[in-house]
């Protein structure tokens, strides 16, 4: 039986390397250095495994109240997700027709959004961003199904101006999906575009991934109209968040000051770290996020293999726009004075 052409010619997303030895520094996946909340470790401590006999809430009820709560909005303005990355699938799933439809994202940016338009078999308008990676404005006759936006931007880790991304959704003839994964690290965020009672095509995805500790959880969510949320309901799986992610989930939820003090801790390492590669003459991108983007006073890709053979790993993205750059996500105090030390000690 055939593969389906467009599946046969994709290639896939890579995410980044899982090492199994011990001893590395793992720096190049943006996973957060410090557990998360204790009232998670409580809720799995106290987990009854009989209810696993059970199939969990389709539609997630208590999630949802605690993150329209948090987000000044109703229930019924939140969906949630298997990771953000299930919400964007979805999305592409709703608001994509194939194969006339067409997805827009800046360049370059997460690049799950372009395997999933190969993925969607639809046709892709890729934005080049300035030299410095900061926001370009669409054209005026800029058109697509689509848009996905994130922001802070990654790998770049640069934010836009909230005004410049709002005046863009609301011309733009499409549905925006602004992927704000790193907003808890941001100085600023663009929920209010998406509780805001005008809008009518802007959904904001969050994750408990980075700012809670939760990558290993897959916990994803979005906010938005409800014309939106509904679409997303009506061809998710029936059961996509099963019982651990929605008990864990909602514990972590119900702890904000945790996460923000983790956030703060990761706020001055990022600060020690972006001071110190500047003082080794690297070029180091301003930050909003919990990793730096920044280009080496060397080849990157070399410097990228040397600290791979020293068992600390970052990401390296090859490619003319992003070749010159490490992304480094900032780990512990001391895991970034080990990594500081290696790049001192191959000088």
């Amino acid at each position: 039986m055939p593969i389906c052409r467009n599946v046969e010619a994709l290639a896939g997303y890579v995410p980044g390397e899982q090492p199994k030895e011990s001893g590395i520094i793992k720096l190049n996946t943006n996973e957060n250095p410090y557990p998360p909340s204790p009232l998670v470790g409580e809720a799995l401590r106290d987990f009854d495994y009989r209810k696993l006999r059970l199939y969990s809430d389709p539609v997630y009820v208590a999630c949802r109240q605690r993150i329209a709560e948090i987000n000044g909005c109703r229930p019924e303005n939140v969906f949630v997700g298997n990771g953000s990355d299930e919400v964007l699938a979805l999305f592409t799933r709703a608001f994509v027709e194939t194969p006339d439809g067409t997805i827009g994202f800046f360049d370059p940016t997460y690049s799950l959004y372009s395997v999933l338009a190969d993925i969607r078999d639809c046709q892709k308008r890729a934005i080049p961003l300035p030299d410095d990676f900061s926001w370009v404005a669409p054209p005026p006759d800029f058109e697509a199904s689509a848009f996905l936006l994130t922001n802070p931007n990654a790998p770049t880790s640069v934010q836009y101006p909230h005004e410049e991304v709002r005046a863009f959704c609301r011309r733009f003839p499409g549905i925006v999906l602004i992927d704000e994964a790193y907003a808890d690290f941001a100085e600023t965020n663009c929920m209010d575009i998406a509780t805001d009672s005008e809008n009518t095509n802007t959904l904001v995805m969050r994750t408990l991934s980075k700012s809670f500790s939760l990558a290993g959880l897959r916990f994803g969510y979005c906010v938005g109209p409800e014309r939106l949320i509904d679409a997303l309901f009506k061809i998710k799986d029936s059961y996509n968040m099963d019982w651990f992610s929605q008990t864990l989930g909602l514990a972590a939820l119900n702890d904000l000051p945790s996460m923000r003090a983790n956030v703060q801790k990761i706020h001055a390492t990022r600060s020690r770290i972006t001071d110190a590669l500047r003082q080794r003459g690297w070029k180091v991108l301003d930050s909003q996020t919990n990793f730096l983007f920044a280009a080496p006073p060397c080849d990157a890709k070399t410097l990228f293999e040397y600290l791979k053979a020293n068992k600390i790993f970052v990401r390296y993205f090859p490619g003319p726009r992003t070749g010159k750059f490490l992304r480094i996500t900032m780990g512990t105090d001391d895991q970034m004075d080990r990594f500081l030390a290696v790049l001192d000690s191959r000088e």
